[in-house]
């Protein structure tokens, strides 16, 4: 009984450093309420997240906000044609005066990264981050070496620009968490209101810093053994494997994505302060957690048909656990 009130009370403290953190982000960054939301809830799962929305609506901002309440360490790459995998991860250097090589990490040792722009970069240099996302570790010269947690990457595109680009693979697709779009703030007037307030345009670092690395480390662990998903529940998240037979699909979502919409959906219970998952909670992240890890049919990508719209086909007719 008194390991289940320990446990209780972890999560009450959670739900209200949560809580805490998005009411801080939401003081700075005017846009939908629900993007906040739901990239605290992949950080709070242990993912990874892919932005893509136009130029110009926050998302450089968005994380630097993020890094500065969630108190994490940042760096921000700009993937560029010529960028090295080397320039992610690391060298190693010859020190004349002791004989020895010398590790130069890179600055993908670092809790949040921002990826800007990442299908910018050759498909080698994007496969850098691949044994990072997926590991939580590099590989430097033969030697691996750990990066420090929690580790998260925040990567960005333009979907509108794509001369000059490579298109991420399917296998790093899928090991993104989510992808959203930010879109533009549905109130821009208030915004260049407190624009004036602010007297800049990047006031992140005016905000409280609400917690530290390790307490998102703790937030992780709990959301692994503190929210429950009965089996109905579960019954209902791996029903979605059913868009892998759909005919203008190629390829589903796969088992990692079906974990990620697990994880995902406990998360989603502890911001709305519960314990426990519902169908709501899967239905609200689904489309932003599976839609990214379809590939359609070459006949079908040159209609207008999007793999949101299939999730969220799927998302309506799935039948809904009592």
């Amino acid at each position: 009984m008194e390991k289940q009130s320990e446990s209780g009370t972890e999560l009450s403290q959670t739900i209200t450093t949560m809580q805490a953190a998005t009411e801080e982000i939401r003081k700075y960054f005017l846009g939908k309420t629900e993007v906040v939301d739901k990239i605290l809830a992949a950080m709070a799962s242990s993912g990874h997240v892919l932005l893509e929305d136009n130029p110009g609506v926050g998302k450089t901002f968005l994380a630097k906000l993020f890094a500065r309440v969630l108190g994490l360490s940042y760096r921000r790459i700009q993937f560029t044609p010529d960028l090295l995998p080397s320039d992610i991860t690391g060298t190693k250097v010859w020190r004349q005066e002791s004989g020895t090589f010398e590790t130069i990490k890179g600055p993908i040792f670092s809790n949040l990264i921002l990826a800007d722009e990442i299908n910018r970069a050759p498909p080698k240099t994007q496969a850098a981050l691949l044994e990072a996302m997926e590991e939580k570790q590099v590989t430097i010269e033969g030697e691996t070496y750990k990066l420090p947690l929690p580790f998260i990457v925040l990567a960005t595109q333009n979907p509108i620009e794509f001369e000059g680009t490579y298109p991420l693979p399917e296998a790093q697709m899928d090991r993104f968490m989510i992808r959203l779009s930010i879109g533009y703030p549905e109130n821009e007037v208030d915004l260049l209101k407190r624009r004036i307030g602010w007297k800049s345009d990047d006031p992140s670092s005016s905000a409280a810093r609400v917690m530290e690395a390790e307490t998102l480390l703790n937030i992780q662990r709990i959301m692994e053994s503190s929210i429950t998903v009965s089996d109905q529940i579960i019954s209902y998240i791996a029903g979605f494997n059913v868009i892998r037979q759909d005919d203008r699909v190629a390829a589903g979502p796969s088992p990692r994505g079906l974990i990620s919409l697990l994880r995902m959906s406990r998360a989603k219970a502890v911001i709305e302060k519960r314990d426990f998952v519902t169908p709501d909670d899967v239905k609200a992240i689904v489309r932003q957690t599976l839609s990214h890890r379809l590939v359609l049919k070459p006949e079908i990508s040159l209609e207008d048909v999007d793999t949101e719209s299939i999730v969220g086909e799927y998302a309506d007719k799935i039948v809904v656990p009592m």
